[in-house]
């Protein structure tokens, strides 16, 4: 049983208003479902808060996408749900740090680093190869966001 508020976020389906980073996560990991509404007045005291029982069951075999990775791309692309995901991905800062990751990686992995990287070009290529350059975070379901964070991985660009 939780608060009405976060039970509502989440069971959220995508392009709702109540769709978040935290119903990507969870609904990523478990299926979830709403069971039922619980009033107020069937505790006593009375708080000042509705309740409701949500059920949620973790997928078995949990999929094989590691939890900071998901998430780190889940902050990006929900920092500004109704604004379109290039958007949030050319926000101030966002290309530095995917940058920072990037040589991390090439570094780790004994790749060649270049050193005129032309970081935003390489995400809007990524966006535009998975068709979400015009999408927005509103409207993308967790394969969505499975699918943008596997084409990234593959160019060696990671959240976490």
């Amino acid at each position: 049983m939780f608060q009405r508020e976060f039970a509502l976020r989440l069971v959220a389906k995508p392009n709702t208003a109540l769709w978040s980073r935290l119903s990507a996560n969870v609904q990523l990991y478990a299926k979830v479902d709403y069971l039922m509404h619980v009033g107020k007045n069937n505790f006593q005291p009375a708080p000042k808060v509705e309740s409701s029982v949500v059920r949620v069951i973790p997928r078995d075999p949990p999929p094989p996408v590691r939890f900071e990775e998901f998430d780190g791309l889940g902050r990006i692309v929900f920092s500004r749900r109704n604004k379109t995901v290039h958007g949030n991905f050319m926000a101030k800062g966002v290309v530095e740090m995917l940058e920072r990751n990037w040589r991390t990686w090439c570094s780790e992995t004994n790749q060649i680093i270049e050193d005129d990287v032309n970081m935003k070009a390489k995400v809007e290529k990524i966006l535009d190869d998975t068709g979400n350059l015009e999408n927005r975070a509103a409207k993308m379901d967790v394969d969505d966001l499975l699918k943008l964070l596997s084409a990234f991985h593959d160019a060696g660009i990671h959240f976490a």
